[in-house]
């Protein structure tokens, strides 16, 4: 008797490591830009708080935007290294500026500020800098969060923030919390993406 062997679909298929999915690296601007403005972005997850955020951030998407940055993002910048060397000493978080694309999906997109492989287990780390008192972590930052466990296939997010005053650090430490991974937030948000990407195709 002939044994048919079953044909793998796309969904029976294994996932893919994390490290087989780098699109591009933040350390070549230009094509991690390029690569960016192609599909969504967990910055842009933390955009799309409902449908007029879509459609203005359809649009710019597709024409650009002339945001150069400002004092804040300046800040940021200029911090997020001495920050991530804390995580990574406290926490053995190992700073990345990879563009990520979610398994099957290439157009889903996201770069976390570090990450660290706990045996089957990965976990990432995403970094702020804020000059207010945080009681909780903002909704939008959450959204960004969860996003990118999904497109790395995370289980969890320790997010760190320093907050400063006058661009001048508050604390002798930044403060930090995890985040777990939440599958029902996850799905709605697949479904905000895939209706971005569809306003971007009209």
């Amino acid at each position: 008797m002939t044994v048919v062997q079953p044909t793998l679909s796309l969904w029976d298929a294994p996932p893919t490591r994390h490290t087989d999915r780098i699109v591009a690296d933040a350390t070549d601007r230009m094509a991690w830009l390029k690569a960016r403005a192609r599909g969504v972005t967990a910055t842009d997850m933390a955009r799309l708080s409902g449908p007029k955020a879509l459609r203005a951030l359809a649009i710019e998407k597709l024409l650009g935007t002339g945001f150069a940055g400002n004092s804040f993002t300046a800040h940021g910048r200029l911090r997020e290294p001495e920050i991530a060397h804390w995580a990574r000493r406290v926490y053995g978080m190992q700073p990345s500026s990879a563009l990520f694309h979610a398994d099957g999906r290439p157009e889903h997109l996201a770069t976390p500020d570090g990450l660290r492989e706990r045996g089957a287990s990965l976990e990432l780390c995403e970094i702020k800098t804020t000059n207010t008192a945080w009681r909780s972590i903002p909704r939008h930052y959450l959204r960004q969060v969860w996003w990118q466990q999904y497109v790395l296939g995370a289980d969890r997010t320790l997010v760190v923030w320093e907050q400063h005053d006058a661009f001048v650090p508050v604390g002798a430490e930044p403060e930090c919390r995890w985040v777990d991974r939440d599958d029902n937030e996850i799905h709605r948000l697949i479904g905000l993406a895939d209706q971005l990407l569809d306003a971007m195709r009209r």
